[in-house]
């Protein structure tokens, strides 16, 4: 996992599970982030996952304050 204030990157072998991985680490809902995808996974020797794993960079979504206005 790679993070600044805004944003963080994670890896794993598929997409799907990126996304799985960083929600957890984040303690977030995929309705609060926004998730772009870096790099798809690409398959190995006869279509096995993992060869190069996926890459995503999820950033919180910023909530709004409901005291303003």
């Amino acid at each position: 996992m790679i993070s600044n204030d805004f944003s963080s990157e994670f890896e794993a072998p598929t997409v799907k599970e990126a996304i799985k991985i960083a929600l957890k680490k984040l303690n977030l809902k995929k309705a609060e982030v926004d998730v772009k995808v870096l790099r798809e996974e690409h398959k190995g020797l006869f279509g096995m996952e993992g060869a190069e794993p996926a890459k995503i960079k999820v950033t919180p979504k910023k909530k709004l304050d409901k005291n303003i206005g």
